[in-house]
């Protein structure tokens, strides 16, 4: 895989490094000469210049990348080089770093990125995942803004705790696509059995993502939330899962 990087500084030369160790092709740009002493790289390609103008996205060949990741430390760059990449060299994906949390609302198509990576929303969202048990936890937001990778820590007096996946009734637009359990990764089935201190993640519309939390929420004595349908008699279970 080809992948282009416009910044140089340490989140870009961190990306690089990961992938080279992946033997990926990774071109960096970058306006400062020094970076390419001072970073340390084996293996990757250089091209010093804006990243801002067309002669140099040219120059670098964008139209033969795979991935372009705009990681420099301004986010007016990171959106122009996004929007150039996508819409002058059609290319099929590209990710943009959001320095400033009060401007992730433009990270999104209209400024032609496809996935946002919020540094400190992320860092946010990671020290929430790890002490935020029985509540649904936003982790990355995906596909131009309109889905969500969420995280749900499994409390012990969870109403979904001994109920199969199949018995729960998913909102519509939300996936169960992994189990963390005692540290391990497991692909979800109908018949798993959701125990206690289980991590869910999930692949959620935003929309989706306040239906999740009514479904997950502590089950009152009304039973007005945490809605956990079991098959009834006679009915496939598999009729019973949405998710």
């Amino acid at each position: 895989m080809k992948v282009i990087i416009a910044g140089a500084g340490s989140v870009g030369s961190s990306i690089a490094r990961e992938l080279l160790a992946h033997r990926h092709e990774v071109l960096l740009v970058d306006p400062k000469p020094e970076v390419i002493g001072r970073s340390g790289l084996r293996g990757a390609k250089w091209l010093i210049g804006d990243a801002c103008e067309l002669s140099t996205l040219k120059e670098a060949r964008v139209d033969e990348a795979d991935v372009v990741v705009s990681a420099t430390g301004d986010d007016k760059v990171n959106l122009v080089v996004s929007l150039l990449a996508k819409t002058e060299f059609g290319v099929g994906r590209t990710v943009g770093r959001v320095n400033n949390p009060k401007n992730d609302w433009m990270f999104d198509g209209s400024w032609g990125v496809d996935v946002a990576v919020n540094t400190p929303r992320l860092m946010t969202a990671l020290v929430e995942e790890a002490v935020e048990i029985g509540d649904v936890v936003r982790l990355l937001t995906l596909q131009t803004g309109v889905s969500s990778l969420v995280e749900f820590t499994v409390p012990a007096d969870s109403h979904v705790v001994g109920r199969t996946v199949g018995q729960i009734d998913w909102p519509e637009d939300c996936t169960l696509v992994a189990i963390l359990r005692d540290q391990k990764p497991v692909a979800p089935s109908r018949d798993d059995v959701v125990d206690h201190r289980d991590e869910l993640f999930f692949i959620s519309t935003i929309a989706a993502e306040d239906e999740l939390r009514r479904l997950l929420a502590p089950q009152t004595e009304s039973g007005g939330e945490g809605q956990v349908r079991p098959a009834e008699a006679g009915e496939d279970e598999d009729d019973a899962f949405d998710g």
